[in-house]
């Protein structure tokens, strides 16, 4: 059996993330593939809904215990649902993963490069890393438009900025950047591009 492949969207909230992960889940569907989509913080285990919690109530903890959680929570995805995925050949599209944990905790005046050496150490490396990039007035309108639940604790303009900054600053072969401030379409024709070039995944 083949072993699978990770793809990784990141990027602001509001880059569409989620958007273009379903798109290209549809798009490997097509052509046979087994696709599992997920994302972070899991709410499959323990630490991902404290997480959501703890962002919604607008209280945030101490960056240490923070990143602590989101390496937990990541642990308990890896565990789950990445690596038994990976090891039956499915392709796997994950929304966030730990380039997200060193832009955000890094943020909050963590050492981020220091945060992504330590999960490239400990988790399964991504095949690629499709980083949405988008500035953070625009994502902040977005995520307003779309409605649901507020994270006041991650969703503040000031903030986003610092964590936008980081995303640009944390350089990675696996990472291929796209505009995301464009129409769903342009952003995924570019997604579907970088796979293509990047993978097997698409002829």
């Amino acid at each position: 059996m083949n072993a699978g492949a990770l793809v990784v969207f990141e990027g602001l909230d509001g880059s569409g993330k989620t958007t273009q992960r379903a798109r290209l889940a549809a798009r490997l569907r097509a052509r046979g593939q087994r696709v599992l989509e997920t994302a972070e913080p899991y709410e499959g285990g323990v630490f991902g809904p404290k997480i959501r919690a703890m962002a919604r109530s607008g209280e945030a903890l101490p960056p240490e215990e923070e990143l602590r959680w989101f390496v937990e929570q990541r642990r308990e995805h890896v565990r789950e649902r990445l690596a038994p995925a990976l090891a039956e050949g499915q392709v796997v599209l994950c929304d966030r993963y730990f380039l997200s944990t060193a832009a955000y905790q890094g943020a909050r005046g963590l050492d981020a490069e220091a945060i992504l050496a330590a999960g490239e150490r400990e988790f399964p490396l991504p095949a690629l890393v499709l980083l949405l990039e988008i500035d953070a007035a625009r994502a902040l309108e977005r995520v307003a438009s779309r409605g649901g639940p507020r994270e006041p604790v991650f969703e503040r303009r000031e903030f986003l900025e610092r964590v936008a900054a980081n995303f640009r600053r944390l350089a990675r072969p696996y990472v291929v950047r796209i505009d995301a401030a464009r129409d769903e379409a342009s952003v995924e024709a570019d997604v579907a591009r970088a796979v293509r070039e990047r993978t097997a995944l698409l002829p």
